[in-house]
């Protein structure tokens, strides 16, 4: 795989081919690499939702800026942060390193201990905009994923949290949305899939020391 030639295959697509819908394996492929994103600490402070229904997608258009994709992707990726990262989140954490590592307590708890005072000591807004963080290097991550797999995709800041957060229960599941990215194939007549891409030369984004 020519990841630079993927890369510049990808672009923030415009209209999707409602008829062609991603195979279950690449899927699974997108699942795991958010999973193995990397996050702050290790603690995955974010969870993602997968949409695969029609008629959900549809009435999401309308708090996406009415922006199409939504309703015409495979599946919509709404990215969500943990609405409480607190001391009995980071001990789960904790405890999930002990099992899978077997690594001995002793090493653990400082760790465990000085992160606990750590997040304790941050304000509930700082923590939020912590993890947001984490959210957009899952869907920086998912991207790279995408176009490597042929998988087209297109990041939006532009949507009604509030309204997903409520339409998706997500208050009951512990969720707020911060992300959103619909997933598929291009559509034939997207023109904008021909466009080239615009950015800076290489040696004006590079610094070299």
């Amino acid at each position: 795989m020519d990841v630079i030639k993927q890369l510049k295959w990808r672009y923030a697509t415009k209209k999707f081919d409602a008829d062609k819908p991603l195979s279950e394996a690449k899927l699974a492929v997108v699942k795991e690499a958010f999973n193995l994103t990397a996050t702050s600490y290790g603690l995955q402070p974010i969870k993602l939702i997968i949409i695969n229904d029609k008629t959900l997608q549809e009435k999401l258009v309308e708090y996406s800026w009415n922006q199409q994709q939504i309703a015409d992707a495979s599946h919509v990726l709404v990215f969500c942060i943990e609405s409480k990262i607190n001391e009995s989140y980071i001990k789960e954490y904790f405890k999930r390193v002990k099992t899978i590592r077997e690594t001995p307590e002793e090493i653990l708890n400082p760790f465990k201990d000085n992160l606990i005072q750590h997040f304790s000591s941050k304000s509930t807004e700082d923590v939020k905009d912590w993890a947001t963080r984490q959210a957009y290097l899952a869907m920086g991550n998912l991207l790279t994923i995408c176009a490597t797999e042929g998988i087209d995709a297109c990041p939006m800041e532009g949507f009604v949290p509030e309204k997903y957060d409520a339409i998706l229960s997500l208050a009951s599941k512990g969720l707020e949305s911060v992300l959103v990215m619909p997933i598929g194939y291009r559509a034939s007549d997207d023109i904008f899939s021909n466009f080239k891409k615009v950015r800076k030369a290489i040696s004006e984004v590079i610094i070299e020391i």
